[in-house]
């Protein structure tokens, strides 16, 4: 079976050394929480974030991946006067990842969110004149949800473009964390705010910024992305539904209607049949397109998971390729590995 997946990271060095002051502030153990001899889940090494060549292919190859989308790890905490310049770079290499290899690479956009109008610049010149396939975007903008009136030219660019938005967890602002989660083992704390529960929830929350704040009434036709099977968003729907009906909300659907119809969920490694059950019963398959979150999580159950799973063998596949495909505009006559 040909399987695509879409949160399938890179890690450039000069976005992570100018991005290191704010990622501190907001988790100052973070890097401990996550290095590499951590021995805890999710703890990949540098020298692997940042292969974009025969390693990450060759391990690809051993399990079954035909296609990764790869995304440059957060631009999101970028200082406003070096962000532009970092960003430009760090896409021309993902650009020439995928021309040395496109039957195996395609990108989604790092932006310089700080400075959206030049955000949205970039994201037309990566769909544009790279080939690029949409943009990820992970987590807020000093302390901004996208939602916030600065940022609508990045939703008009994508809007504009038919290209989604992948939207990705980010660690939470300082007074979050501080009410949420400190007061325990600083690892305990920066694994809660984060891998464990923070990021999910914020990105929960981040998205229904986007619904409430009737960006989707705006944009009918924009699509975004939520990966670990939609960031909570989809086992709550009928609460959500029930507590803020149209009558409250005042946008032209219901909440329920704006997710099936304006998102799409990933596994983002989470390899649970019963997530992709509920998944499938509230969504619909076709709204289920496949992560592995590389190097984060290896690939090593990618292909077992899919194959295990009690679906129709066109729902399986709609999950493992085709509705990226169609999407995302991918080629279709891939090799399958």
């Amino acid at each position: 079976m040909k399987i695509v997946t879409l949160e399938e990271h890179y890690l450039d060095v000069a976005v992570a050394r100018a991005s290191a002051p704010a990622a501190q502030a907001l988790s100052p153990h973070f890097a401990a929480s996550f290095a590499a001899d951590s021995g805890l889940p999710y703890s990949p090494s540098a020298e692997v974030l940042r292969d974009l060549g025969e390693g990450r292919i060759a391990d690809m190859d051993r399990h079954g991946i035909t296609m990764q989308v790869l995304s440059s790890l957060s631009t999101q905490q970028l200082p406003a006067d070096v962000a532009a310049d970092l960003v430009r770079t760090t896409n021309d290499t993902l650009a020439d990842a995928v021309r040395r290899h496109p039957d195996r690479f395609a990108a989604f956009a790092a932006l310089p969110t700080s400075v959206p109008e030049a955000a949205a610049a970039e994201l037309e010149r990566c769909v544009g004149e790279l080939g690029f396939v949409g943009t990820m975007i992970m987590g807020r903008t000093e302390d901004e949800f996208l939602s916030a009136p600065r940022f609508d030219p990045i939703l008009r660019a994508a809007a504009a473009l038919r290209v989604p938005i992948y939207l990705h967890p980010g660690v939470p602002p300082q007074a979050t964390s501080a009410s949420n989660y400190e007061g325990l083992d600083p690892l305990v704390t920066a694994r809660f705010q984060t891998a464990a529960w923070g990021w999910h929830q914020e990105t929960a929350v981040h998205f229904l910024q986007l619904v409430l704040g009737g960006v989707f009434d705006r944009y009918p036709d924009l699509q975004v992305i939520l990966g670990h099977w939609g960031e909570l968003v989809p086992f709550y729907l009928d609460r959500l539904d029930e507590a803020l009906p149209q009558r409250v909300t005042e946008l032209e659907r219901s909440i329920g209607d704006y997710v099936r119809q304006n998102a799409y969920v990933t596994p983002s490694g989470m390899f649970s049949h019963a997530q992709l059950r509920y998944c499938v019963d509230v969504l619909g398959a076709d709204r289920i397109m496949y992560s592995v979150d590389y190097p984060f999580i290896g690939n090593e159950s990618a292909v077992d998971f899919l194959d295990k799973a009690d679906l129709p063998e066109a729902a399986k596949e709609g999950i493992a390729h085709r509705t990226a495909e169609r999407l995302l505009g991918l080629p279709q006559d891939s090799k399958v590995r």
